[in-house]
């Protein structure tokens, strides 16, 4: 009975304890806590919608500083090593322009715009026509206004209460930035 014993703490403590001294020396692969343990991130109900106020302050901002024309105006096909904005140091540069729609919110989006038809050859810092330069897309979230606008197709003008307007989110495919292929 006794070597019994010694044998069940040989295989239950001795494993347990293995694990405890390699998590504190940080060698431990795999998840680092137990999994009757709390979660680290819980989401509160509140924070998506701080997450999405976040993010249309983000793209406010971008719109911001292209109105204001911080973005260089230059839109000819050529890479600028000394810019530190990717999209100008890119083998296929683009520029922003503000994608603007009414009946969303953000109404502004900034939207990439490839510069070259080809791509810089890397060698000769010249635009090779054998690539070519397309958009890279991106699914963005949006909300769309649900009620028509006035003068659509489809819809009949109403003497009663003015449409409530309702928003939808919605995911809007927007380029945000180019890519070279052959």
């Amino acid at each position: 009975q006794l070597l019994f014993c010694i044998f069940t703490f040989a295989i239950v403590l001795v494993p347990e304890a293995k694990d405890q001294s390699k998590g504190a020396r940080g060698r431990r692969r795999g998840p680092g806590r137990s999994l009757t343990a709390t979660p680290a991130l819980a989401w509160a109900p509140d924070d998506t919608y701080t997450a999405m106020e976040d993010y249309e302050q983000s793209i406010q901002d971008m719109v911001r500083q292209l109105k204001n024309g911080s973005e260089p105006g230059d839109t000819k096909c050529q890479v600028n090593l000394r810019l530190w904005r990717s999209n100008r140091r890119s083998l296929s540069p683009w520029a922003y322009s503000i994608n603007h729609d009414a009946t969303r919110i953000p109404a502004d989006i900034p939207e990439a715009r490839c510069l070259c038809t080809g791509c810089i050859n890397p060698f000769t810092m010249q635009e090779d026509r054998t690539m070519a330069s397309i958009p890279i897309y991106s699914r963005l979230p949006v909300r769309r206004l649900l009620c028509p606008a006035s003068g659509q197709v489809g819809h009949k003008p109403s003497t009663k209460k003015k449409c409530q307007k309702k928003y939808q989110t919605v995911m809007e495919s927007i380029a945000v930035g180019c890519t070279c292929i052959f």
